[in-house]
């Protein structure tokens, strides 16, 4: 799994624009959380998706505060962390937190097939 960091406002646009190629992933992580540490594991250790099935960002919510804040009212999400918000199409599909994240959801929400991805 390649995290692509997501640090800058100005990130956001740009994503919303890449999720019209490819899905998103955007995981916002405390870096002081026992539980967001537990779920970045958790993804790490199951993540089944290519680079090209699905683009997953990280965002270190404690260092890029008014990023995590920006997500929020870009995306028109609640703020929670640990949080996944998934994009597809500059729309959100999934937003999860805490233990509900998981990859097996993702896989659903995508309709997600080892030989193929087909969106809903």
């Amino acid at each position: 799994m390649n995290w692509t960091t997501l640090s800058q406002l100005s990130d956001l646009p740009e994503l919303a624009e890449k999720s019209h190629q490819i899905p998103c992933l955007i995981f916002k992580h405390s870096t002081k959380c026992s539980i967001s540490f537990i779920v970045k594991h958790r993804l790490e250790s199951n993540w089944p998706f290519s680079q090209q099935e699905l683009m997953p960002y990280y965002l270190d919510l404690i260092a890029h505060r008014a990023v995590s804040n920006g997500v929020a009212d870009f995306f028109q999400v609640h703020h929670e962390s640990p949080q996944v918000i998934l994009v597809w199409k500059g729309e959100v599909l999934l937003d999860a937190s805490h233990l509900d994240i998981s990859v097996e959801e993702m896989m659903e929400v995508l309709a997600f097939d080892r030989d193929k991805v087909t969106l809903n």
